[in-house]
C-alpha cells in the first residue's frame, strides 16, 4: 500500500507514464474485489431476499450464550451496530399498571418510547403513570421515554386510533433517530428480550415493513368498506361508540384496499412517508379511512401496498402470537398458561391478548425474559450486581453491547422463514 500511495502521489509526467500500467491493474482489481464483497453482503428487499441458512447463521446465538451464569455479551466484532426501535405503548382506563409492566419488559436504553393512556382514563390514573415515567432513574438517565400528557380520545373501532398512532410516530420522528416503529397495547407482552430483538434485527435491511396484510377483504367489503361511520372521538370530549349513517358508498377505484392486523413493525422511511406525505396518497387514504370501521386494520396496509416505493418492502406478518377462533371473530382469545408452549413454538417476539397480571406473565418473565418483579429485563448494558435481589440494570454500561438468549434463535428461525423464497415475494401485497 505504501508503494501504491507513493506511485499515486508522484506527479511528474515521466513517472506517471512509467507506472500507469502498474496502477491500472491494481485499480481494476480493487474495483472487482469491492463488487464481489457487495454481492456477498445482505441485500435490501429490492434485491435478492435473505436465504434461511444465511439468516440463521447471523441471528442464532452461539451455544454458550444463555441466560444468567452462561450469558456473555457479544463482542462488537461479532455483529453490526444494533438498530434503534421506537415504540408506541398505548392503553385506556384501568390500563395504567399494565402499561408500566409492559414498558419495563420492553425497555432498552438504545430504544425510544412514547406511552399513551387515552382520554377515558381518570386524571389520577394518568398522573400516577406520569410519576412512574418521570420517577424511574434509568428512564431519566437516558431520556428516552415520554408520556403524551394531553391524552387523545381513542375509539378503537374508529379512525382516532390511527390518528393517535400517527401522533406518536410524529413525536418519535421529531425527538429521536430510529430505524423501526412498533405499536403495542397494554394487553401485548414480549416473548423475547430486547437484546434478542436488536441482535436479530441488526442483520435485516432497515426498509422492511412487517405487517399482516391481504387484498382479499371478503366480508369486510360489505360490512366495513361500503358502510359509512362517524367516530365521535374526532370532535367530542367524551368517548362514545361510532355510529353508522344510512348512505353507503362504493369501493374505491383510485387505490386498492388491503386489510390485516392493527399491530405492525414499520420502517422509518415508510413512517416518514405517512407523516410528511410528499405524495398525496397517505392523506387521500387517511381521509377515506376516517369513515371506515376498524380503520387501524387497513390504513397502513393500503398505503404501503399502493405506494410503488414501499410495496416490495412488506413482510406478511405482524410478529405476534394470537389465538383466534376458526373462523376468527372480532376479538382473539385471552392467553393463559395453557398457551405457553404454543407461544414459544410460534417463535414470535410478541403475543396478545393478556388479562392484567395474569399468572402467565410471571411465567414469561421468569422463563423467557429473566426479569425480576418490578425490574427491567436485563441485557448486555446492565452491569450492576445481582446480589440480594439487586437490579443489575441500576448500573448501565455500553448500551450497544447485546446478550442474546435462546430467544434470538427462535426469532431468527421465524424471520428466516418469513424471508424465504416461498414466503417473502409471493406474499407481498397480494
Amino acid at each position: 500500500m505504501k508503494k501504491l500511495k507513493k506511485l499515486i502521489t508522484q506527479n511528474t509526467p515521466l513517472q506517471n507514464h512509467k507506472h500507469k500500467w502498474i496502477i491500472l491493474p491494481l485499480t481494476i482489481t480493487s474495483i472487482l474485489t469491492l463488487f464481489l464483497l457487495l454481492i456477498g453482503t445482505l441485500t435490501s428487499p429490492t434485491g435478492t431476499p435473505l436465504t434461511p441458512p444465511l439468516l440463521r447463521r447471523f441471528t442464532t446465538a452461539p451455544s454458550s450464550i444463555f441466560v444468567e451464569h452462561k450469558l456473555h455479551p457479544l463482542r462488537p466484532s461479532h455483529a453490526p451496530p444494533p438498530p434503534r426501535l421506537a415504540y408506541l405503548i398505548s392503553g385506556s382506563k384501568h390500563d395504567g399498571s399494565s402499561l408500566k409492566r409492559t414498558l419495563l419488559a420492553l425497555y432498552h436504553p438504545n430504544n425510544c418510547y412514547v406511552v399513551h393512556l387515552d382520554g377515558e382514563a381518570s386524571v389520577e390514573e394518568r398522573m400516577e403513570l406520569g410519576r412512574f415515567v418521570k420517577g424511574n432513574e434509568v428512564f431519566v438517565e437516558f431520556g428516552n421515554v415520554v408520556m403524551i400528557e394531553k391524552a387523545n380520545l381513542v375509539t378503537y373501532k374508529g379512525p382516532t386510533m390511527v390518528a393517535n398512532t400517527l401522533h406518536a410516530a410524529a413525536i418519535l420522528l421529531r425527538k429521536w433517530e430510529w430505524d423501526w416503529f412498533i405499536n403495542l397495547s397494554a394487553s401485548d407482552y414480549p416473548l423475547v428480550t430486547q437484546d434478542d430483538l436488536l441482535h436479530t434485527f441488526s442483520y435485516l435491511p432497515r426498509d422492511l415493513n412487517f405487517l399482516d396484510h391481504t387484498s382479499n377483504i371478503g366480508w369486510k367489503e360489505s360490512q366495513r368498506a361500503k358502510p359509512v361511520i362517524v367516530d365521535p372521538g374526532l370532535y367530542m370530549s367524551k368517548k362514545s361508540d361510532v355510529f353508522w349513517i344510512t348512505q353507503r358508498r362504493s369501493v374505491p377505484t383510485a387505490f386498492k384496499l388491503f386489510t390485516g392486523s392493527a399491530w405492525m413493525v414499520l420502517s422509518r422511511p415508510f413512517v416518514d412517508f405517512c407523516i410528511w406525505g410528499w405524495d398525496n396518497l397517505p392523506r387521500t387514504v387517511l381521509m377515506y379511512y376516517a369513515n371506515f370501521i376498524s380503520s387501524p386494520e387497513g390504513y397502513f396496509h393500503t398505503v404501503v401496498c399502493n405506494a410503488p416505493e414501499f410495496s416490495n418492502t412488506t413482510v406478511n406478518s405482524d410478529l405476534h402470537f394470537i389465538s383466534w377462533d376458526n373462523p376468527p371473530k372480532q376479538h382473539p382469545h385471552y392467553l393463559t398458561i395453557d398457551h405457553m408452549q404454543k407461544m414459544i413454538e410460534s417463535n414470535a417476539p410478541f403475543a396478545r391478548k393478556f388479562h392484567r397480571d395474569d399468572p402467565v406473565l410471571d411465567k414469561i418473565d421468569s422463563e423467557l425474559l429473566f426479569r425480576g418483579p418490578e425490574m427491567i429485563v436485563p441485557g448486555g448494558w446492565c452491569i450492576g450486581n445481582r446480589e440480594n435481589g439487586s437490579d443489575p440494570c441500576s448500573v448501565a454500561g455500553n448500551i450497544t453491547t447485546l446478550r442474546p438468549t435462546s430467544g434470538a434463535e427462535r426469532l431468527g428461525n421465524l424471520i428466516s422463514s418469513l424471508l424465504s423464497s416461498e414466503s417473502f415475494r409471493p406474499k407481498q401485497c397480494k
